[in-house]
């Protein structure tokens, strides 16, 4: 067994983020003014994989306007009546749809769209979102 983690230390006063990525989903980032994309950042190996394992940490720079959107795979890969997943695309697509809203409004447009997207399907893994909203 093995457990996915990432894990962001953000300085309130720099605007800095300090970040790990240990075999996780790739965070979903939109700039102000921009759309969310998934920011392509360092994996490392997932945790408890193999001893002795280091992982790298990252920076990134959030302004005012930016939101950080980090989730679980049970996103993705929430699956319909059909076995089809809900995926990466419609989630930047629900994302996008909300993309000016406030944390909480975002989360529940993406929670309702997988919800419109499941159906009666039985959810079969964790669904857990953060989004950060940097405010002026």
């Amino acid at each position: 067994m093995f457990v996915t983690v990432w894990l962001g230390i953000y300085e309130i006063s720099t605007g800095r983020l300090t970040a790990a990525n240990a075999g996780h989903e790739y965070p979903a980032l939109k700039r102000a003014n921009g759309k969310f994309t998934l920011f392509k950042d360092k994996h490392g190996f997932v945790m408890a994989g193999m001893e002795d394992v280091k992982y790298r940490e990252y920076e990134l720079e959030l302004h005012p306007g930016d939101i950080l959107f980090v989730y679980t795979d049970g996103v993705a890969e929430a699956t319909d009546a059909n076995d089809q997943l809900y995926g990466l695309e419609r989630m930047l697509d629900a994302l996008n749809r909300k993309g000016n809203a406030g944390s909480e409004e975002l989360l529940l447009e993406v929670k309702a769209d997988i919800d419109r997207f499941v159906g009666e399907a039985e959810q079969f893994d964790d669904i857990t979102m953060l989004a950060l909203n940097i405010k002026g």
